[in-house]
């Protein structure tokens, strides 16, 4: 997805379409309803004017739930090991903090040691949680819908790397020395240091923003 995502526009779309699932949700009225639909399909066409992204991909990833919307639930954990952080390489060569969406039968420490296991092989337990943030306001934005971000300490078990279909390695990082090649989308330079920040305080109380 395009780093236009970024653009105001887009950002006027996701309230749009959010307006009109809230209103497709509640409205009994037939014709109240089209209208509520239209303004759902005026939201895709903005979302696909303003990136790369075919209309019919855009609606249904944009439009495909029903019901009052909310946003998604995305878990990152915060291994250190020697005093560095534990970073993934994505397949495409970029790195992150190990995490994913979160299942729904799962809870946020339950999903971050499941998605820290598969894409590490590291067992792990969680500390505390870090930080709560709403990726808008610090991530590049390349999902046309809200996303929560949980970064949670973890502290490291057992077990080794092992090959799985997200990740190609892992590596330990120094706080001065990050990798250039960031997922941005998932794991910025701010949210890693930050990271720091509670491994060298745990008691810090967490940051909601």
């Amino acid at each position: 997805m395009s780093e236009n995502m970024s653009d105001k526009w887009v950002d006027y779309a996701v309230r749009i379409q959010s307006i009109a699932q809230a209103g497709l949700a509640y409205c009994e009225d037939k014709y109240g309803r089209e209208r509520y639909e239209e303004l759902r399909k005026i939201s895709a066409e903005m979302i696909s004017a303003k990136t790369d992204i075919p209309l019919e991909k855009v609606y249904d990833l944009f439009c495909n739930e029903s019901g009052y919307q909310t946003p998604k639930l995305d878990t990152r954990g915060a291994v250190f090991i020697d005093g560095k952080i534990l970073l993934v390489r994505e397949n495409n060569g970029t790195w992150s903090l190990p995490g994913g969406w979160c299942d729904v039968d799962l809870s946020v420490a339950e999903n971050t040691e499941k998605e820290v296991l598969e894409e590490t092989g590291l067992s792990v337990h969680c500390k505390k949680l870090i930080a709560v943030q709403d990726w808008r306001r610090h991530n590049r934005l390349n999902c046309p819908y809200g996303i929560m971000k949980f970064f949670v300490l973890c502290e490291y078990d057992s077990g080794e790397f092992k090959e799985n279909i997200e990740t190609t390695e892992t590596r330990l990082f120094d706080r001065n020395a990050l990798p250039d090649n960031l997922a941005d989308e998932k794991t910025t330079a701010e949210q890693i240091r930050l990271c720091f920040e509670y491994y060298d305080n745990p008691h810090k109380e967490t940051c909601l923003e």
